[in-house]
């Protein structure tokens, strides 16, 4: 089978479960060629769209979301946050239509939530649903004869529960099931195809302080560290090699500022690395083909066979690497966000996220603003690529919050209010 349309992104997509593996007949060539900037070797996933930050405040931020302020959205970023929300019911639903540079019909959709449980609220169940379209593709035979237009479509569910161990310190587990249909049973190549499913976990510890003072202005310091999507392969077809899930291990601070009553700031810094294995550098001969073992399999030049189990490959993520250390320290994606406050009412963000040049290459910088008030909220972002005609240019999300004071007594008795309202006992 072939597959046109406007679908070169649900190709990339389709790739994605394919290791684009370097081929070298020495080590030093691949170190040489690695520390010139000439080499690149990037790590892919199956079901890429898990890894998209879902919601529009963390997408305003450069993608921070680990260690900053509890939201309706903590299920993606840290589930263990929602324990120290302020909302006894916290709902968010975000939509973004995506690469639209590409392909005008890509969208995602991602709903998510936090229930306090108990007169304490110590605990919170925390859940979220993500869904993701990728748009129409038409599939022809292998004479080119259309057989028919299908919506590839991808989703996960997940659902958690978060809880404070002391007054500072919170943890968080979830469970997810993953869900992709990308070719809708259509046979591609003579092999029978079907959707590929896996299961995967969530666990995050989350710390909070309101005690710190910097300049005698009180801060609030938080710092988070999450494991995401820690869970099996995925295959789509049968005989096929299974492919790893974007397995991620997280780890960031944020500082909280109060400028006076009605200013405040908050400055955060993210940290991701994907817990799967690097691509390896095969060895070929002088004529560029392969180098086989008499076994058949292929001669490595540098790196580790990814083709391994999950927790093994989970665990020497960390040193895999053919180019060593070097190339590790270039697997560790950072974003920095910054996050302004007027009267808990109005807020601006910006952000910039950065991933090296031989890993991906994302560099952009995002803008976004919220609007608070009464059980509602609005956020919006934005995203500039550093980058000209980046795939993500004009990228754009919208959040819808609900938050439901009304159900939580703690808060009608004196807690913080809702924005542009008084305490009851004002």
């Amino acid at each position: 089978m072939k597959i046109f349309h406007g679908c070169c992104v649900a190709l990339c997509f389709l790739t994605s479960v394919l290791s684009l593996q370097a081929q070298y007949q020495t080590r030093e060539e691949y170190l040489n060629t690695f520390k010139e900037g000439r080499t690149i070797n990037t790590i892919t996933t199956a079901v890429p769209f898990l890894s998209i930050a879902p919601d529009a405040r963390a997408g305003g931020m450069g993608d921070c979301g680990v260690a900053t302020e509890a939201d309706a959205n903590s299920m993606h970023w840290n589930l263990a946050k929602a324990a120290f929300g302020t909302r006894r019911t916290a709902i968010s639903l975000t939509y973004s239509p995506w690469l639209r540079n590409l392909v005008p019909d890509i969208n995602m959709a991602y709903l998510s939530f936090y229930q306090k449980l108990g007169k304490s609220d110590r605990g919170a169940l925390v859940g979220s649903l993500r869904y993701f379209n990728l748009g129409s593709i038409q599939f022809t035979d292998y004479f080119g004869t259309p057989i028919g237009n299908y919506t590839p479509n991808e989703f996960a569910i997940d659902a958690g529960y978060s809880m404070k161990l002391i007054d500072n310190l919170s943890m968080g587990v979830a469970f997810r099931f993953i869900y992709s249909n990308l070719t809708l049973g259509v046979p591609v190549a003579g092999a029978n195809t079907f959707p590929g499913k896996a299961g995967a976990g969530d666990i995050g510890l989350f710390y909070q302080n309101e005690n710190w003072t910097i300049a005698k202005r009180p801060i609030i310091f938080r710092f988070g560290t999450a494991f995401t999507n820690l869970g099996s392969k995925i295959r789509y077809s049968e005989g096929s090699r299974a492919d790893y899930i974007p397995m991620n291990f997280r780890i960031g601070p944020s500082l909280q500022m109060k400028i006076d009553d009605y200013n405040s700031l908050l400055l955060a810094v993210d940290m991701n690395k994907l817990l799967v294995p690097s691509p390896a550098v095969y060895k070929v001969d002088s004529t560029g083909n392969p180098v086989n073992n008499p076994d058949g399999s292929r001669v490595y030049v540098a790196g580790r066979d990814p083709n391994r189990g999950v927790l093994d490959g989970m665990f020497t993520s960390f040193f895999d690497a053919p180019g060593g250390f070097r190339e590790e320290l270039q697997e560790i994606m950072i974003s920095t966000g910054l996050e302004y406050w007027y009267n808990d009412i109005f807020s601006a963000r910006v952000g910039y996220f950065n991933e090296a040049r031989q890993k991906g290459n994302r560099k952009f910088v995002t803008l976004g603003f919220g609007v608070r008030y009464s059980a509602f909220g609005l956020d919006v972002s934005y995203l500039v690529p550093i980058i000209q005609r980046h795939p993500l240019e004009n990228t754009l999300r919208f959040s819808l919050l609900f938050a439901f004071d009304s159900l939580n007594p703690k808060n009608q008795k004196g807690q913080k209010p809702l924005p542009g309202r008084r305490r009851k006992n004002e």
